[in-house]
């Protein structure tokens, strides 16, 4: 059998950067042993259509056999499915994500996660994903600084098109611990006084940047979507 991980995640709409620090800002008062992790610059490329079982032939040569496997059992389960790739500090990688709840795969709080470290560009990597039927849906970048607060990992994202944007994660690979960990997440963030961002508005945001992603992609412009 094999073992996937579970990623518990919800968000929280910042806006501003006076916004992020006061969160960082609050973060270290409430957690003397708050870690930072880093910071870097992502690019994430997002595919719609395609199929799983045509993207798990054309990676088998740049993804290693135990990754093909977990990938071909996520193929053969996966209803929901999303299809991105990233470039970050140097590395590229793709990533398979299914929704394990009633919330989407794009941008839901709880999602079965599969990704693999592949030695390609990014252009390479997303030319592979294109032969197996998929079609870019938009192109995202961000400068990411992570943090871990109470055990939680805490991403403060700034995003074309989003502004600032804070995201709680817990990582399981137990599907049945989702529910506990979306409640340990919330109230955390209402400690910390940042308020969960809506999945409807969330979609509607989503939607709005997928059909204008090429006036913000790798800029600082943002939008409102109420």
């Amino acid at each position: 059998m094999q073992t996937h991980s579970y990623e518990i995640e919800i968000k929280s709409l910042l806006g501003s950067k006076e916004n992020a620090d006061a969160l960082v800002a609050k973060m270290r008062a409430k957690d003397g042993t708050l870690k930072t992790v880093g910071s870097h610059k992502q690019l994430n490329h997002y595919f719609v259509g395609g199929s799983l079982q045509k993207l798990h032939e054309n990676v088998s040569a740049v993804v290693s056999p135990a990754d093909l496997e977990k990938l071909k059992d996520l193929a053969g389960k996966a209803k929901d499915f999303s299809v991105r790739t990233r470039a970050a500090d140097g590395k590229v990688i793709l990533v398979v994500k299914a929704s394990v709840d009633d919330t989407t795969s794009s941008n839901g709080t709880a999602r079965l996660e599969w990704e693999a470290k592949v030695p390609a560009s990014i252009e390479e990597l997303d030319n592979l994903v294109l032969k197996s039927g998929f079609a870019y849906q938009a192109k995202w970048s961000r400068e990411r600084s992570e943090y871990v607060y109470h055990n939680t990992n805490v991403s403060i994202d700034k995003n074309a098109g989003y502004g600032y944007l804070a995201e709680f994660e817990k990582i399981t690979a137990e599907e049945s611990q989702a529910p506990s960990l979306k409640q340990e997440i919330r109230q955390l963030m209402a400690e910390l006084g940042v308020a969960e961002l809506a999945q409807d508005r969330l979609a509607r945001m989503f939607d709005y940047y997928n059909k204008n992603w090429q006036d913000y992609y790798g800029t600082d412009k943002i939008f409102n979507i109420e």
